[in-house]
């Protein structure tokens, strides 16, 4: 007897092999989609980086040539205008001229706008700057803030410059001339040569009032000195055919001085490669779709998603195995400093001590807090208060000689070294040692009354450790002794 056919176990099997292949359609084209919003994404963050590096460039570089007139102006207030007093001041500019490379050059002017001193030590007499607009500019404000004027071209040489003055008072706040700082254009021109925008990218230093300073564009080659209009400036610039038809950008203004950075890539170069992929696996995609219709058998589909299935929760097993290792080691050590966290500590301590105390050896404690690191933080800012946290951390992460020591960030500016099997006389020698290193680093500190950065350490020391002894004993004795230390006056070392 003959077995009827079973149309609905056949009508099953194409719906299957219907759904497979949408669903395998569905998820390339999904891919595909994703990834090219990951690639814009990715652009995206780019152009912010690269804006945002490059303002800060820029922002070093204008900050470090005001500086640079600031220290001039204070020695030409303190040593005067007679003619040595100028001849030193000359030298001076000309050392600074060449160890600066954005420097183009120094001049200082008297009130008439007749020069007094210039970096390139040349004759003074007869070289005036009273028709330039920064001198002007000073003539008429009161204000000691710098002006930025340009672009414009040095006279002696026709290098492309951008200015930087300041205006000099004397004693009763009058007017008695101006400090000038040249800088070279050629310098950010060169500086920008190291950056690949593509062929059909822009990048662009430019002062607010629409004057392009450097125009790094289309085919990398630079462009100085041109202009635009004012209004609109960001999409003036990139709307003039930079790049057509789509662009990725990013503007960053300079905070303390009328300039921005623009930086912009080419959508079409962004996704080159992604259109090069997204095509092979459409192709790929109608490949596999004829193959499982061709040969779609139940069966082999089934060991086929079986496989794939497996494969993708072993690699979903490796890749969550490869996280919990990254969270364990991040969860022990401190982001900022690099050094051992306060949990990692907490589980050091507790078995070092248990280890001393089975052969009741010595156990050393050393607690570092930073002088006066609310004073750094207010005169210098937060972000040179992580920087100054760092430098110590690694001078004292230096001092991790043995097995068993460990230097640990124990909470805001203070920083413990645990140093099992040491006595009062070898902790307090590394204290010592810490104390000059960190001295040595001559990081400078306005609100420390020695001018630069030091730290206070307390030293606790367990002489036998015995199975009674907590960490909280040693720590408290620690703690105890860096109180002495700041009692005593800070920069120095107090043991218990």
């Amino acid at each position: 007897m003959l077995i009827p056919e079973r149309p609905s176990i056949i009508l099953l099997a194409k719906v299957f092999v219907a759904s497979v292949c949408f669903i395998l359609m569905m998820a390339v084209l999904w891919n595909v989609w994703w990834t090219r919003q990951e690639k814009l994404k990715e652009a995206t963050v780019v152009t912010f980086n690269m804006s945002r590096a490059l303002a800060q460039h820029a922002e070093d570089t204008f900050k470090e040539a005001n500086s640079v007139m600031i220290s001039l102006m204070e020695i030409l207030d303190h040593d005067g205008k007679d003619p040595v007093a100028l001849a030193r001041i000359e030298r001076l500019m000309a050392v600074q001229v060449r160890e600066l490379s954005q420097l183009n050059g120094l001049i200082i002017t008297d009130k008439n706008g007749d020069w007094l001193a210039n970096s390139a030590q040349l004759p003074n007499p007869g070289r005036s700057s009273k028709d330039s607009t920064y001198f002007s500019y000073h003539q008429s404000h009161e204000s000691l803030r710098a002006y930025i004027d340009g672009p414009t071209r040095n006279r002696e040489t026709s290098d492309l410059i951008l200015t930087i003055s300041k205006r000099i008072n004397q004693a009763d706040g009058s007017f008695d001339g101006i400090m000038i700082a040249a800088i070279d254009l050629q310098y950010f021109s060169a500086f920008y040569n190291n950056f690949d925008v593509g062929n059909d990218g822009a990048l662009m230093l430019a002062m607010n009032n629409g004057r392009v300073l450097v125009d790094h564009a289309i085919t990398g080659k630079n462009r100085q000195g041109g202009s635009m209009e004012p209004n609109h400036i960001a999409q003036t610039y990139f709307e003039i055919g930079q790049i057509e038809p789509a662009k990725i950008e990013s503007i960053h203004y300079l905070n303390n001085y009328p300039i921005f950075v623009a930086v912009a890539l080419s959508a079409d170069e962004v996704l080159a490669d992604w259109i090069t992929a997204a095509i092979f696996h459409v192709l790929a995609l109608i490949v596999l779709i004829s193959l499982v219709t061709a040969f779609g058998m139940k069966l082999t589909k089934e060991i086929r998603l079986r496989v794939d299935a497996e494969t993708k929760a072993n690699e979903e097993k490796l890749h969550i195995e490869s996280l919990n290792r990254m969270l364990n080691d991040l969860a022990m050590q401190d982001e900022l400093t690099g050094l051992a966290n306060r949990r990692c500590f907490n589980e050091e301590i507790i078995k070092e001590l248990r280890r001393a105390a089975r052969k009741h050896e010595p156990f050393s404690l050393i607690m570092l807090d930073v002088d006066h690191f609310k004073g750094y933080n207010d005169t210098y800012g937060h972000l040179a208060g992580d920087e100054c946290l760092r430098k110590i951390a690694a001078t004292v992460r230096s001092m991790e000689s043995r097995q068993g020591d460990l230097a640990a960030r124990y909470g805001g500016e203070e920083i413990v070294v645990m140093l099992p099997n040491c006595d009062r006389k070898n902790a307090i020698a590394i204290a010592e040692t810490i104390l000059q290193k960190i001295r040595l680093l001559a990081i400078s500190h306005a609100a420390n009354p020695i001018g630069i950065v030091t730290v206070s350490a307390g030293v606790g020391v367990l002489e036998s450790v015995d199975q009674s002894d907590s960490p909280n004993k040693i720590i408290a004795k620690a703690d105890k002794a860096l109180y002495i230390a700041k009692s005593d006056g800070r920069n120095c070392i107090a043991a218990c």
